[in-house]
């Protein structure tokens, strides 16, 4: 049976965190910045972690 490949969208999107948790880039940083406020860039800017549900399902895109 062949080795399963790294989804390379996923690895671009997705990093694993030091304690194995995978954590993801918030939405809406891109572009429009002018509207938004800076308090809601400056919370932009932070990574998020992705929920317990969706987990299992990235860390088998990212391991392959």
């Amino acid at each position: 049976m062949p080795k399963m490949k790294t989804s390379k969208t996923a690895a671009k999107r997705f990093k694993l965190s030091g304690t194995g948790r995978v954590r993801r880039p918030k939405a809406g940083g891109n572009h429009g910045l002018i509207n938004k406020s800076r308090k809601r860039l400056r919370r932009l800017r932070n990574n998020d972690m992705i929920s317990k549900t969706h987990e299992k399902k990235i860390r088998r895109l990212l391991n392959g």
